[in-house]
C-alpha cells in the first residue's frame, strides 16, 4: 500500500472516530497530514468527519496546488501556518468541540494558557494553549495569527470557534486534541468550585520534562 493511500485511510478512520464520539458535528472540523515528500493531505471542504471517502481527501503539492481529490477545507491557511512555522509538524487537527469552545467564551480564561493546570496530561501533550481572537470561518487571518506565534505553540483555541492542534504525526495530533477537550471539559465541570490543581513545583517539572 502506498504512503498516500495508507494516510488517506488513517485520516478517514480517525475522523470517523472523532465524529462518532461527538467531538465534532455536522460538517465541522478538518484534518491534514504531511507526507514524506512534502505534499499534504487535507479533508475536503464541507465534508462530514463521520463520512469521509478516503479517495476524495485532497492531495496538495508543497506549494498547495490540488493534485487529486476534492477541494480542500477553507481553513487551509490555518493548517499551513503550523507546517510553515513548526518544522516537526506532521499533522494538524481542527475541531469545534463543545467544551473547548465554551471555555473560549469565559471572560476569566487566561488567553496565554487556556487550560487550567488540573491534571498533567494536557500539559504533557500540549504545553500552553494560546487563545486567539474570533475570526470569520475561512478567514486567512487565522493563519496569520498562528504565524505570529513563530512556532512557539503547538495548539491554539480560536475564540467562539474551536481548537487547533499540531503534532508530530496524525496519531499524536488526535490524542493531543482529545486531551485538550478533556482538559476544557474538566475546567468547565469544576468551574466555580474550590478545586486543588497542580502545584507550581509540579507544573514546572512537567513543563521541563515535556516541552511543547
Amino acid at each position: 500500500m502506498s504512503e498516500i493511500t495508507k494516510m488517506r485511510d488513517q485520516i478517514a478512520a480517525f475522523a470517523k472516530s472523532i465524529y462518532d464520539r461527538g467531538l465534532t458535528s455536522g460538517s465541522t472540523g478538518n484534518i491534514s497530514a504531511r507526507l514524506s515528500d512534502g505534499t499534504i493531505l487535507m479533508t475536503p471542504t464541507g465534508s462530514s468527519m463521520g463520512f469521509i471517502d478516503p479517495a476524495r481527501i485532497s492531495h496538495l503539492s508543497a506549494d498547495l496546488l490540488l493534485l487529486s481529490g476534492d477541494t480542500p477545507t477553507k481553513e487551509i491557511s490555518l493548517h499551513t501556518a503550523f507546517y510553515d512555522t513548526r518544522s516537526e509538524t506532521g499533522a494538524v487537527v481542527h475541531l469545534h468541540s463543545c467544551h473547548s469552545v465554551a471555555l473560549s467564551m469565559m471572560p476569566d480564561t487566561d488567553p496565554e494558557d487556556v487550560i487550567p493546570a488540573l491534571t498533567p496530561y494536557p500539559i504533557m501533550r500540549l504545553g500552553k494553549v494560546k487563545l486567539l481572537p474570533f475570526f470569520l470561518p475561512g478567514d486567512p487571518e487565522m493563519g496569520t495569527a498562528v504565524r505570529g506565534l513563530a512556532g512557539k505553540r503547538s495548539a491554539v483555541l480560536l475564540a467562539n470557534h474551536g481548537p487547533v492542534v499540531a503534532g508530530k504525526d496524525l496519531e499524536a495530533s488526535v490524542y493531543a486534541m482529545e486531551e485538550l477537550e478533556e482538559g476544557a471539559k474538566l475546567a468547565m465541570m469544576t468551574r466555580g468550585m474550590e478545586r486543588i490543581g497542580l502545584c507550581a513545583e509540579d507544573l514546572t517539572k512537567l513543563r521541563l520534562k515535556y516541552p511543547a
